[in-house]
């Protein structure tokens, strides 16, 4: 078993040494969605995102805190929290924080945390507003916007079908901006996925090059499920085949489709309008 994997009780560790197999463990994790899937944990980068993530009540395992972070009282206070909730709190020094990163700048606090996953059945559409559902999303940039936007305009949560990339590599984290510890996550596979549509109690749209309908004329009854394709090849035709509304985002210019979270973004605002206020 990983360094990473063993629960710990709350205590303090300085570390100097990039050797130390505590901080090869926190690489890794960084570097091989294996490992990440392995030992079910991941890495979040910045200040905001550990103590979003405390907030939340997301099990920590580790918080590395750099020179910087030991003269910052919110830094001190997600730490001192971490460790009554059981974490390691390790004390390194820039370098190493340079080299768990891989950036030259690094962020004064990195934090190691609990996996949260939900099954399809944990779904309970009398409770939801709306559910974004994405096919075989690649880019963990376009996922990590996704999930940011489903917490602004106050989205049920994210599910992801397929080979999806990785909601828990760094990129994907550091683009929820710590919208990824407040949007419920829900993995399934393309067939159950079809299975859940033909139950869903409310409006359930697709966007797609060949839909008819204009997003911007469809009722959208809560509960809603938008489905979302793959950024290349869009949503496959088993899925298309299994979804009520096929919907078109219109364009009048020269390109030939939209960024995946930029048209994801579009859809949501419309699907939530009379619901947000300022």
């Amino acid at each position: 078993m990983s360094e990473t994997s063993r629960p710990r009780v709350g205590a303090v560790k300085q570390i100097t040494s990039h050797s130390n197999p505590i901080i090869k463990d926190i690489k890794s994790l960084v570097a091989l969605r294996k490992h990440r899937t392995q030992t079910g944990l991941f890495v979040a980068e910045g200040l905001k995102l550990a103590t979003d993530a405390l907030a939340a009540g997301w099990t920590v395992r580790y918080l590395a805190i750099g020179p910087e972070a030991r003269d910052n009282p919110v830094a001190q206070k997600a730490a001192a929290t971490a460790k009554a909730r059981g974490a390691l709190i390790l004390e390194v020094n820039t370098p190493i924080l340079e080299a768990i990163t891989r950036k030259d700048n690094p962020q004064m606090v990195v934090g190691v945390y609990e996996q949260q996953m939900l099954p399809l059945e944990a779904i309970d559409p009398r409770a939801s507003t709306v559910w974004i559902a994405l096919d075989r999303v690649r880019d963990p940039g376009n996922l990590g916007t996704i999930i940011r936007t489903a917490d602004a305009v106050g989205a049920s949560g994210v599910i992801l079908i397929g080979d999806c990339t990785d909601p828990f590599a760094v990129e994907a984290v550091r683009a929820t901006m710590g919208s990824l510890f407040h949007v419920p996550l829900v993995k399934t596979s393309p067939e159950a996925f079809k299975a859940f549509v033909g139950r869903w109690p409310g409006t359930v749209v697709a966007t797609h090059l060949e839909g008819s309908v204009d997003y911007r004329t469809v009722d959208y009854t809560e509960p809603a499920l938008l489905v979302m394709g793959n950024e290349q090849q869009g949503l496959s035709a088993d899925l298309a085949a299994a979804c009520k509304t096929l919907v078109r985002i219109p364009q009048a210019g020269q390109a030939d489709s939209l960024n995946l979270a930029v048209a994801t973004g579009i859809a949501l605002y419309e699907i939530r309008r009379k619901h947000l206020a300022l």
